[in-house]
């Protein structure tokens, strides 16, 4: 237990994990939460005393380094930039965090005596993937923060090992941004600023995943207006817009669900809902890997609020539908060799490569559209956005490996 402490990679996480940064949806200030802020000027402060003399953080959040390459400037070596995001996700509790580390065994894993919180193999079965190794988990009241606080610490520790071995390597960039989870953290990234040649995030998954395509991805807002009136007299007048929130969810295919797709299938996912007779926000989210099925869901989303408008009146339902993110996989393909360089730094810690499709979305998917190429990286993270959420100490720690070996080759 005591080494796994001493790990530069877990005291690190354990430290950075302890800052509440979770963002906020529907601001349009980015970060979308102040206190993103705390753990971004935490970051200067660190990289400065690597020496990363021109270590920034920006008005909006955007941390930025170079470490400066040791290698012989006549040859060719791409400027290669490592990619993480500060900020948490809002669908579970960001503080107070406690976190432990437990050796995972093979049975139930209480995590919260109190309440009587388990984390279970019978529900989640991946745990199955670490017994014999050390988990760090949540006392099952808040998220853990292993999204994406696991990939900030890694891309720490590899820059602090490489500055402490004195290890020969290339120009280093090194860059952490806000907002992620709102799909808006490669918004404001200034890619010219950053100087790479191309990038990678380090950002969720089981160790061995490296992933260049992804969902395409929107929001969708749908407001339903009502009229209230007192019930005893309502007959006739009221229009209860809870009922018709109701008729709209039930317009949606059932089996297209977070909960009932996988691979390349998508969904749509009613994230929230909120409001009364008067008035009701229901907030969607819209994914596909295709991008006619994309825009066939994005459709289907305006022709169920046009229905209701048809049987209601017009104004009684409004849609707004907004792109988050496009799929990465096309323009990646036109960068084979920044694919390679990670498998080969997989296949030097001995890890098997696992190549299969985000079900979500990084900032790489942003900023390969807007001409860096970034791939992702696994973190070592499971149940993200979960009281539930957990990571592998010993993944994190090859994980940093990996990244130690693109940026020394």
């Amino acid at each position: 237990m005591t080494a796994f402490l001493n790990d530069p990679v877990i005291s690190k996480f354990l430290r950075y994990v302890a800052v509440p940064t979770m963002s906020q949806e529907d601001v349009e200030e980015i970060p979308s939460t102040k206190k993103q802020f705390a753990l971004a000027e935490m970051l200067v402060r660190e990289l400065k005393a690597l020496g990363l003399s021109d270590a920034r953080s920006d008005s909006h959040g955007y941390v930025y380094g170079t470490l400066p390459g040791t290698v012989d400037p006549s040859e060719d070596h791409p400027v290669i930039g490592m990619i993480a995001h500060m900020d948490t996700s809002c669908e579970a509790p960001d503080e107070p965090i406690r976190p432990s580390i437990r050796l995972y065994e093979g049975k139930d894993l209480l995590i919260n005596e109190e309440k009587n919180l388990y984390l279970s193999e019978s529900q989640f079965p991946e745990m199955g993937l670490y017994k014999g190794k050390h988990l760090i988990v949540t006392d099952g009241t808040t998220l853990l923060g292993g999204d994406d606080k696991a990939g900030v610490a890694e891309i720490m520790a590899a820059l602090e090992r490489i500055v402490n071995e004195k290890k020969p390597h290339r120009t280093i960039k090194v860059a952490f941004t806000p907002d992620e989870e709102v799909g808006r953290g490669a918004e404001l990234f200034d890619i010219p600023g950053f100087g790479a040649d191309y990038a990678y995030t380090i950002d969720g998954g089981r160790l061995g995943e490296l992933e260049y395509e992804n969902f395409n991805a929107a929001s969708g807002n749908i407001f339903i207006h009502g009229i209230n009136v007192h019930p005893g007299s309502a007959k006739g007048k009221m229009v209860n817009a809870n009922l018709i929130a109701s008729e709209i969810i039930g317009k949606f295919p059932s089996n297209e669900t977070p909960a009932t797709t996988e691979k390349y299938e998508g969904y749509y996912h009613l994230l929230s809902m909120q409001g009364s007779v008067e008035y009701v926000k229901l907030h969607y989210i819209i994914r596909d890997h295709d991008r006619q099925k994309f825009e066939a869901r994005k459709a289907f989303m305006q022709q169920v609020v046009d229905g209701i408008n048809e049987k209601y009146g017009q104004g009684t339902c409004e849609a707004v539908i907004t792109d988050s993110y496009f799929n990465m996989k096309e323009e990646m393909m036109k960068h084979p060799e920044v694919i390679k360089k990670a498998e080969q730094a997989f296949r030097e810690m001995n890890v098997p490569v696992i190549t299969q499709p985000i079900r979500g979305g990084t900032d790489g998917a942003t900023l390969t559209l807007r001409g860096l190429p970034c791939p992702n990286i696994c973190t070592g993270d499971n149940n993200a956005h979960s009281r539930f959420e957990y990571v592998c100490a010993e993944d994190m720690i090859t994980i940093s490996g990996i990244i130690y070996r693109i940026w020394t080759d």
